[in-house]
């Protein structure tokens, strides 16, 4: 086989198994999404959406550092991309416009500090989740607000949306809208684990009283 036709049918078989990456990353299987993008660049590393793919499930496998590193071959690859700017932010030592206001509104409001870190970490893992699809800001308020509004709720700290938009001084649909947005892309659930502050997770209990009921089971259907 002749070197062009070589890499043609590695760019072929890459995309394959890009395939196979993406249905592992819709369905939350981590590991093998990882794993298969791991072959997928091996295959074709010049390809920036594959790096991007890649930096998106390390963040949700809770790899930020190797998602960095993945964003940085993004850059690299796609230097003009219509994301670039959004992406570099996240390399930015400085906070940006909606961090700033969350975290302004937040403390301003006395909420804990590990809720406000856990506002700003929704907001990178956001970011990075959204890959190659633009984001606009024209109000970094109505955002910052949607933070707030679903960390509260992860924490089962609820508070009327209507006065959450007032603090913020923005549309309560468009919080709505925003917090819907953030719950979609995040697949956050209550209590979840990566944003719930609290010393003991209601969540806990879930999974002890399966886990009991399982060797329940198998005690009874034992002979």
């Amino acid at each position: 086989m002749s070197p062009p036709q070589a890499g043609a049918a590695k760019r072929r078989k890459a995309q394959t198994v890009y395939e196979q990456a993406l249905a592992a990353y819709e369905r939350w299987d981590m590991q093998e999404a990882i794993r298969q993008m791991e072959e997928v660049l091996s295959l074709h590393p010049d390809n920036a959406s594959y790096h991007m793919t890649f930096a998106q499930a390390l963040s949700r496998a809770g790899d930020f550092d190797r998602a960095l590193r993945a964003l940085a071959n993004y850059l690299r690859l796609a230097p003009e991309s219509k994301v670039a700017s959004r992406v570099e932010q996240l390399f930015a030592s400085g906070m940006d416009a909606v961090e700033e206001t969350v975290t302004d509104r937040m403390t301003s409001a006395r909420m804990p500090i590990d809720m406000i870190g856990s506002a700003i970490q929704m907001w990178v893992e956001f970011r990075i989740a959204l890959g190659e699809e633009p984001l606009s800001i024209p109000k970094p308020e109505a955002w910052a607000a949607a933070l707030d509004y679903t960390v509260r709720k992860v924490n089962l700290r609820d508070v009327p949306l209507e006065k959450l938009a007032e603090f913020y001084q923005v549309s309560p649909d468009t919080v709505r809208k925003h917090h819907a947005t953030l719950i979609a892309m995040l697949d956050v659930m209550p209590c979840d684990y990566r944003y719930f502050t609290g010393d003991q997770n209601p969540l806990d209990k879930l999974v002890e009283a399966a886990e009991l009921l399982d060797k329940l089971e198998a005690r009874f259907t034992r002979t």
